[in-house]
């Protein structure tokens, strides 16, 4: 391994809780150290600016509120992960920034994380990589997931080939060979959809511990017409926004019911992921914050009949795994090493990526 960069990493989902913090030892391929993580909760307010740019394709008052709002909560939480643990940020070597996605539409070679790369640069004092995902989805490729490289590094050492999902709004998987061959898409809904439905019925902002699923009874009839839906059967690589699954399919059930049935539709989706791979799996590791829910790790091993892990149990931080691929993309980017590949995006070739700002 050459030098390891010091790299912090960041990184906001598509359901907008707030930002994660994490620091990251790499060259951009092997994995030096992993240092502490922080996430900072968006306010209401930046939130509901953040959600009235969803779908925009062009700029206006309401997205550069938005772009504001995401680059001050940015700003915010590397500030605060700097003081809380004594982390000097002129020992940082570069940002990873992911941004906000607000529209994601690789069929029209178009996708959008707002987030000002330069401003956070000059604001925190440190070189900063963002705008990951634009030169992938311009040379044909879904732009999406972008995580599975660095998914291939956390599983070098384990028994392949394994299975990583990350369940965040949107459920992503990497299967890693066991010669470290990758292939990666969205499966489908992930947290998206379910917290949509709390929100609107539920009046809360998710399905904590997944309380409300486990006490409703999944309907069957529904799961089977949701589970017939094409995507499923589409060939990988393919990628999805945040609002191409919503929780319309359950309307006129009960609200525990209602939860409990886009809870299993989350888990078939993943489980339904496994006729793409090429070799079955020894085990799933899931991620991200469908990982602190117990009901859907009960329907994901429910599902998918086989070993279901945590990331936690891996030893693994769960919550912090996307900001730190987005700084060892970040690392991989500033060496000129490829971050997508064909059989992860669609790309038609091995592709780098990224925008460098100098503060």
């Amino acid at each position: 391994m050459g030098r390891p960069l010091r790299v912090v990493g960041l990184m906001s989902g598509t359901s907008v809780d707030g930002v994660d913090v994490a620091l990251i030892e790499t060259d951009g391929e092997r994995i030096a150290h992993l240092g502490p993580c922080l996430t900072l909760p968006y306010t209401d307010e930046s939130r509901r600016r953040i959600r009235a740019a969803f779908g925009a394709e062009t700029g206006n008052e309401i997205t550069r509120s938005a772009e504001e709002a995401v680059t001050a909560a940015h700003v915010e939480a590397v500030r605060r992960w700097s003081s809380d643990y004594g982390v000097d940020l002129s020992s940082v070597d570069v940002v990873g920034f992911h941004g906000q996605t607000i529209t994601h539409r690789p069929e029209k070679r178009f996708t959008w994380q707002i987030g000002d790369g330069a401003a956070l640069a000059k604001t925190l004092g440190v070189r900063v990589v963002n705008d990951l995902r634009s030169a992938d989805v311009a040379a044909g490729g879904q732009g999406a997931p972008l995580v599975p490289v660095y998914h291939a590094a956390l599983v070098r050492d384990l028994p392949r080939p394994i299975a990583v999902v990350n369940v965040g709004g949107v459920a992503n998987v990497t299967w890693v060979g066991e010669d470290g061959a990758l292939l990666a898409f969205d499966t489908g809904p992930g947290n998206g959809p379910i917290d949509d439905w709390c929100a609107r019925r539920a009046g809360t902002r998710f399905d904590r511990d997944g309380v409300l699923a486990a006490s409703g009874k999944v309907n069957r009839g529904r799961l089977l017409r949701f589970s017939e839906n094409l995507f499923f059967n589409k060939l990988p690589p393919k990628s999805l926004d945040r609002g191409d699954f919503n929780d319309a399919w359950v309307d006129g059930l009960s609200v525990a019911d209602g939860a409990a049935t886009l809870t299993w539709g989350t888990a078939r989706s993943i489980a339904l992921a496994e006729r793409h791979f090429p070799a079955p799996v020894r085990q799933w590791v899931i991620s991200g914050g469908g990982a602190r829910n117990p009901t859907l790790l009960r329907a994901i091993a429910e599902e998918t009949r086989a070993t279901v892990v945590t990331a936690e149990q891996l030893g693994w931080n769960g919550d912090a795994i996307e900001a730190q691929a987005f700084g060892f993309l970040a690392a991989r980017s500033l060496r000129g090493l490829p971050i997508t590949f064909p059989t992860t995006t669609g790309v038609p070739m091995a592709m780098t990526g990224g925008r460098l700002h100098i503060p």
